[in-house]
């Protein structure tokens, strides 16, 4: 057998089967597609179909009422109890001893400053030394007698004319009659230059002297 032949028959050969092969995917294909047709066309029979009905919300609950509100029970409270206390007789009852509280001190505002006194010059005597105002005839007689001598201090009270207003012993001599004599004898006899105020005005003063009483 030539080589075309070969070839030939090869090739017709070759066709025979990819027709064959065609054959079978078309039938294959035609029974398929039936059955898939019969049995789909079967399920649509017995699919029986129904309209589907929403149903409506159900209505909305309504809150439960509040529950009456009781007032709440009264407390219930015990009765007070009460102590029996033993009877005492005055002489048992028991007796709180006093303690003495210290006195409470407020203390006192500090007294205001007093006021300057105002400047006063001092009277000058005008009759010279009250010593040599003193003579010998006043010398009181009693005195004498008795023997009586000593010092008297004398507070001279001088009033705005220059003159003694006043006469007090400060320190006595011994002698009654020496003191009253030398208060009367200075009161007669001493002239003063009256004491001048810080304006030049006169005004009173007192003036201390000493006077004493020798016997010779």
């Amino acid at each position: 057998m030539s080589y075309a032949q070969r070839k030939e028959i090869g090739t017709n050969r070759t066709l025979s089967i990819v027709i064959v092969a065609l054959v079978h995917v078309l039938l294959g294909y035609v029974i398929v597609t039936g059955l898939a047709y019969n049995v789909v066309k079967k399920t649509v029979e017995d699919l029986k179909t129904f309209d589907v009905e929403e149903e409506p919300p159900p209505p909305e609950e309504q809150p439960p009422p509040p529950p009456d509100t009781l007032p709440p029970p009264p407390a219930i409270s015990s009765p007070p109890r009460v102590l029996q206390l033993p009877n005492l007789s005055p002489m048992q009852a028991p007796q709180t001893p006093m303690v003495p509280q210290p006195p409470t001190v407020i203390a006192a505002p500090p007294a205001p400053p007093a006021p300057p006194a105002p400047r006063v010059s001092q009277p000058r005597s005008v009759s010279g030394n009250l010593q040599g105002l003193i003579r010998d005839e006043d010398y009181p007689e009693s005195a004498i007698q008795n023997e009586e001598q000593g010092s008297v201090t004398v507070s001279l009270s001088v009033g705005p004319n220059g003159r003694v207003s006043g006469c007090t012993v400060a320190s006595s001599s011994g002698s009654r009659s020496l003191d009253s004599t030398t208060c009367r004898v200075l009161s007669s006899r001493a002239r003063f230059t009256p004491a001048q105020d810080s304006s030049g005005t006169a005004t009173s003063a007192t003036v201390r002297q000493v006077i004493k009483w020798v016997l010779n």
